[in-house]
């Protein structure tokens, strides 16, 4: 056994011999720069060359102090506040150099070739670099280092201040920018590993408060220095970027996760806000160009346009997000695929503080609302935009406050504050721009948004634009009414009809009225009638209208039906190929149930045309008329369906007999087309809960009606067994029937289990059925779940490829083309669409010949003078207008 050199009590002894002397020569550096602190520089080399030796000295043996801080734990508190006083005299040191030398005097060139000034920038440099590195370990101290921490950092900001001008070019700033970036992200992903793993117990917003509070400290610093040099950190923007970008995705993916909502609340009570100003200070700045600032924003969002690999998925859909998104980069087009929902979310922050941003930055904001649509159409983003719930910092009076909003709300709000604070400046025109050319866009989502900002935006808008706005659309849809197909759904003139019809309902109702009455009072033209169905259609809100005028609609939409089928001809109908033809009959069926009118008007008439309609189907063999007869069947039913008193007639009977030949006995029973006409069957039978019906099996009426809830039950499409359901939900709880066990076959598509879909269960339906009953009486709440964004995901996909295959047809593509960034106003000229740049065409060529009708009426009729300078006056206008709408569309 080998005796110990060293008692205990030795080594203790030494040890504090050795404290002592480190804390006595800490304190002797302290008074040491203390002293120089009140000398001006020399001008001596000898000297010079000591000063700098002795400060890197010290600084050394103040980081290795620092770093050997655990090992002498007992004195801890000694040698911090020791070091403490060393920082605090350098710092005084630094700035008293700083004054003397006068850095930031306007004036006199600078001369950084004298030995003075090399040797204080020598000295403020290492300085610096040692108080980066001082700042660096006491990040990764821990809790006990806060006070170095706070300031070493706080030395270095300080220190850059006062010699910004020079120190910029003499240290490199994009470092310690650097640096502060990868101690935000290595804390947040040593903790988002820890929360990722198995948890069974939500996090606390106290520990999630605990690791974000350092991780904010050293974004502020980030942002102060960036301030100070915006050039040196564009040098570094993939850095910043990625970090910005990592912390506004994970936040979103945190938002889906129970256990983790108090994590994502953290994020956005603490980090996103500096997150902006460090972007913010960057596109704000005087000193970069407007070209590196369109980098900084093609970094932020990809300039690449609905690109992305196929089945590759964003954050919300990973099987291990954390090491995918914590080891990602901006550029690649992967990458870029799983930040997607942190970009739209750091998009949607930058536009909600658009305020606070210039000009320029605005613009530019304005070159990627393109970019926002086209990733809303990926299939993922889709599901997590219309699904997800993230916590929104709002304004409450003089505080913030933090609600839970669905993502999409979020968005919404963002895009209209970016409008408010865009709207007296230059960038002002480019949005316009943008929603006219949306004002039709083929994807549902996209034209709800753009829609919505359309409808803020003549909210809040003065008359004449509002006035000028409508005026022109409704011009536009004049012009489409008179080739465009107003029955088929997808046709440019019903496009243009739901895009008026909602900024009618949303944005300027108090046109209503005004175009109401220009439609049915000023207008009688059969132009104007096909316009009115196609608004209808379109869900025109009847219910706006000012009391005159609602029943002015209803009495003509009424009277124009009965004409209609009053004067119905079977065999003029199967030899037509108009495609208006029934449009009263599209008209009343829209207005009646929409307003859920019930009225005596609508006889038995109604059902002897049903019945015409039905025979005209079968014994027709044109396609074309069939198609024509198909839909008018389906309108009728819908207003029968409204008609209470028509299911006690007699003739129902035998309607109810021809639908089922038609559907089910017939010899049209096999035709797949008769699906166009289920959706208003649905109705139709729900009716029937309002018919006396005997239940035996000889009953003509009975077996018809049970044989066609059996048709509708069967179906397997989900909307088919919503929508029969539905009916024979309220047909179950008004009928005087009891043996509803009749109305359900043994093989209704909800009796098959969901997994092999072959197996049948007796209660089956029952039991789906009550589920559906007790939803829909449910109090409906968003909440999200794994299996919901699997399914918006599919539904997403779907719609991606409806709009690929749309735009292939138009021979558009879906390429992105680099737009100019201009210092002042955009003056470019746009191109207007195919159709739009046709009616242009169309309406100049109009313009000719109306102006030499105009010439041989004067000629004519020499003694109107008056009349003809009104018509005059009146045609100069329509030319001016006309010029107007063409030269913003680049029509020469």
């Amino acid at each position: 056994m080998v005796p110990c050199l060293y008692s205990r009590d030795w080594v203790w002894t030494h040890l504090n011999f050795f404290v002592q002397l480190l804390l006595d020569a800490l304190k002797f550096s302290a008074v040491s720069f203390s002293a120089l602190a009140r000398c001006p520089p020399s001008e001596d080399k000898v000297l010079m060359n000591t000063v700098e030796n002795f400060a890197l000295e010290q600084l050394n043996l103040m980081i290795e102090s620092v770093s050997e801080i655990q090992s002498i734990h007992k004195f801890r508190s000694e040698i911090l506040k020791a070091v403490q006083m060393v920082i605090d005299a350098m710092i005084k040191f630094s700035e008293f150099h700083s004054q003397v030398l006068d850095w930031e005097s306007s004036g006199e060139e600078f001369n950084k070739t004298r030995p003075s000034v090399n040797h204080v920038l020598n000295v403020h440099k290492c300085v610096m670099e040692k108080l980066c590195e001082l700042g660096t370990i006491a990040a990764k101290g821990g809790g006990g280092l806060v006070t170095i921490l706070n300031v070493s950092w706080k030395g270095v900001f300080t220190l850059l201040q006062h010699g910004n001008v020079v120190l910029s070019s003499k240290v490199n700033v994009a470092a310690i920018i650097l640096n502060l970036v990868s101690l935000v992200i290595e804390p947040m992903k040593c903790a988002a590993a820890t929360w990722s793993s198995v948890m069974k117990e939500p996090v606390s917003a106290t520990d999630a408060r605990r690791i974000f509070l350092p991780v904010k400290f050293f974004l502020i610093n980030a942002v102060k220095i960036s301030c100070l040099c915006p050039c040196q950190a564009y040098l570094v923007r993939k850095e910043i970027i990625f970090c910005v970008l990592v912390i506004s995705t994970y936040k979103v993916w945190l938002s889906n996760e129970k256990l983790l909502e108090t994590v994502s609340e953290a994020i956005t009570e603490l980090l996103e806000q500096p997150c902006l100003d460090l972007v913010k200070c960057i596109l704000n700045s005087t000193d970069l160009k407007q070209d590196l600032k369109h980098n900084i924003m093609d970094l932020l969002f990809t300039t690449e346009r609905c690109s992305f690999p196929d089945g590759y998925p964003s954050a919300c859909f990973m099987n291990d997000p954390m090491n995918e998104i914590f080891n990602t980069n901006c550029e690649g087009r992967n990458d870029a695929k799983i930040l997607s929902l942190g970009r739209i979310n750091f998009l949607l922050n930058l536009m909600k503080h658009s305020f606070d941003l210039s000009d320029d930055a605005k613009l530019l904001i304005t070159t990627k609302l393109n970019w926002l649509l086209d990733i809303l159409v990926q299939e993922d983003v889709y599901a997590s935009v219309l699904l997800l719930q993230v916590p929104f910092s709002y304004f409450s009076g003089k505080t913030t406050e933090l609600k839970w909003l669905p993502l999409l709300s979020c968005l919404l709000h963002a895009l209209k504050t970016f409008m408010v604070a865009v709207s007296k400046n230059y960038a002002w025109l480019e949005l316009q721009l943008f929603l006219l050319d949306n004002l039709l866009h083929p994807h549902f989502l996209c034209w709800d948004i753009v829609m919505e900002l359309w409808c803020f935006m003549l909210r809040y808008a003065d008359d004449n634009l509002v006035n000028g706005v409508i005026s022109k659309l409704f011009s536009v849809m004049k012009l489409l009414a008179s080739s465009e197909p107003v029955l088929v759904y997808s046709s440019a003139l019903r496009k243009m009809a739901r895009s008026i019809t909602m900024l009618l309902t949303y944005g300027a109702h108090t046109k209503l009225n005004e175009i109401f009455e220009y439609i049915f009072i000023q207008d009688k033209s059969q132009l104007s009638t096909v316009i009115w169905v196609a608004l209808i259609l379109e869900g025109f809100p009847l219910n706006l209208l000012s009391e005159k005028m609602k029943n002015i609609a209803i009495q003509s939409t009424i009277r124009d039906y009965l004409s209609f089928i009053g004067n119905f001809s079977e065999t003029s109908m199967l030899a037509s190929s108009s495609a208006t033809i029934g449009l009263p009959v599209f008209s009343a069926s829209t207005t009646i149930q929409s307003m859920k009118l019930s009225t005596s008007d609508i006889d038995v008439r109604t059902l002897k045309f049903l019945l015409a309609l039905l025979r005209s189907y079968k014994i027709s063999g044109v396609e074309q008329a069939k198609g024509v007869c198909r839909k008018l069947i389906s309108e009728t039913l819908g207003i029968i369906s409204c008609m209470k008193h028509l299911y006690a007639v007699n003739e129902m009977e035998e309607v109810i007999l021809e639908l089922e030949k038609l559907f089910i006995s017939g010899p049209t029973a096999s035709d797949a087309l008769l699906y166009e006409c289920k959706s208003s069957l649905a109705p139709f039978l729900a009716g029937l809960a309002h018919s006396k019906m005997t239940e035996t099996d000889d009953n003509a009426k009975s077996c018809a009606v049970w044989e066609l809830y059996h048709m509708l039950f069967k179906e397997r499409h989900w909307a088919f067994i919503h929508l029969g359901l539905k009916a024979f939900g309220y047909f179950a709880a008004r009928t005087s029937c009891e043996e509803l066990w009749r109305f359900v076959p043994q093989n209704a598509a909800l009796s098959y289990d969901l997994e092999s879909g072959k197996q049948v269960s007796e209660d089956g339906f029952m039991l789906e059925f009550k589920i559906f009953l007790e939803k829909e009486m449910a109090l409906l709440t968003v909440t999200s779940s794994s299996e919901q964004l699997e399914l918006l995901m599919k539904e997403g996909l779907v719609l991606k490829d409806m709009l690929n295959s749309s735009l292939k047809l138009c021979g558009t593509g879906n390429e992105c083309k680099s737009m100019e960034i201009d210092e002042g106003p955009s003056s470019r000229k746009r191109k207007l669409p195919e159709g739009l740049s046709k009616g242009m065409e169309l309406l100049k060529n109009g313009l000719k010949v109306m102006r030499q009708g105009l010439t041989l009426l004067e000629e004519g009729h020499v003694d109107s003078r008056e009349l003809h300078n009104k018509l005059r006056s009146h045609f100069s206008g329509l030319e001016d207008e006309i010029y107007r709408l063409g030269s913003q569309g680049g029509v020469d």
